[in-house]
């Protein structure tokens, strides 16, 4: 008797687990959506729109209510948005990174932010026949520590996240990021921009026509959130392919200023796959101040990154560590008709 009741318990369970599993939502997809091949961007006409009225090219992830739209993003952007990973962290064929596209979709109703991504990785295996996996190796890196004098920093309160229902402001723009909604302001004419991360931090942007160097004044950003900024810039600035890792032990906020030539900053550009035309004016090299003043401006002289670690009293240490990847083991450059 009792290994008849133990039958059908065991038997009613797995029944019930079996249902369980299949009634498991499936992964949300758009209503419907339409994937283009994006065109060049015309650089002379979207200075002409910055100029005339600080007019930000749309470019990058906007949600608003049930639409979904990716403007002149690469494949391997499209990735890092939809699977929520660092671009480091994505390994794949060159031409991703490159290869741009448009998307609009429609989401149903009722749909959040964190839905569309979903959906997005959705529409990618469909359209594009993405296939991925994760893997977790170790990879050489970069190590962000603290210098033998002690960190040269100005301690900044923590940012706050950005207010979604706040009206944007004469001029400002908004937009998606893979941590929150961003909001920009650009002022062309006097070569300045303000990208507003939330509790991510404030960066100003800012060029000296002078010296021929761009300046990056980041308010109230985490070492997490200076690490990702000097990643970006370490592509280009000496460090090849490594990402950068917080190992500082620092778990404030601060106030940091970074200098680059112009001819760093465009080269990024075009590292991003931009149109930027040849010839850019500046030299190599940049430096930081704790405070943001960015007083050494003289171009040359060694790896950018480097000089603008040790100005704030840290330093960059290569060292390996397991690192999460995300391999795209399959994608077509042709996506499937809309």
């Amino acid at each position: 008797m009792r290994s008849s009741i133990f039958r059908s318990t065991a038997a009613g369970l797995f029944v019930a687990t079996g249902l369980a599993l299949a009634q498991t939502a499936p992964r949300p997809s758009f209503e419907v959506a339409s994937v283009k091949p994006a065109a060049p961007l015309d650089m002379q006409k979207l200075a002409q729109q910055m100029m005339a009225g600080g007019e930000m090219p749309k470019i990058g992830v906007h949600i608003d209510g049930a639409q979904a739209e990716y403007t002149y993003m690469a494949l391997k952007e499209l990735i890092v948005t939809a699977y929520k990973v660092k671009p480091y962290q994505v390994t794949g064929p060159d031409w991703m990174a490159n290869t741009r596209f448009d998307i609009k979709a429609k989401m149903p109703a009722g749909s959040t932010k964190d839905d569309a991504r979903l959906m997005l990785q959705s529409l990618l295996e469909e359209r594009f026949k993405l296939s991925v996996r994760r893997e977790t190796k170790e990879h050489p890196v970069l190590a962000l520590v603290v210098g033998k004098s002690g960190p040269k920093l100005k301690e900044a309160e923590p940012a706050k996240p950005i207010d979604e229902n706040a009206p944007l402001a004469p001029g400002e723009s908004k937009m998606e990021g893979p941590d929150g909604p961003i909001r920009m302001k650009v002022d062309a004419k006097a070569g300045g921009a303000v990208v507003d991360m939330g509790a991510k931090g404030k960066y100003t942007y800012s060029v000296d026509r002078n010296t021929m160097m761009f300046h990056l004044q980041a308010s109230q950003v985490t070492m997490e959130g200076l690490c990702d900024m000097l990643t970006q810039f370490s592509q280009m600035g000496g460090a090849g392919n490594r990402n950068i890792i917080d190992q500082t032990g620092l778990k404030g906020s601060y106030d940091v200023g970074i200098d680059f030539s112009l001819a760093d900053l465009l080269a990024m550009a075009r590292a991003a796959g931009m149109d930027v035309p040849a010839g850019a004016p500046g030299g190599t090299g940049g430096a930081a101040s704790a405070s943001g003043g960015g007083d050494a401006t003289t171009p040359g002289g060694g790896t950018s990154i480097t000089d603008a670690v040790q100005a704030l009293g840290l330093k960059l240490e290569p060292k390996k560590a397991p690192v999460e990847q995300l391999i795209v083991d399959h994608a077509e450059k042709t996506p499937t008709e809309n």
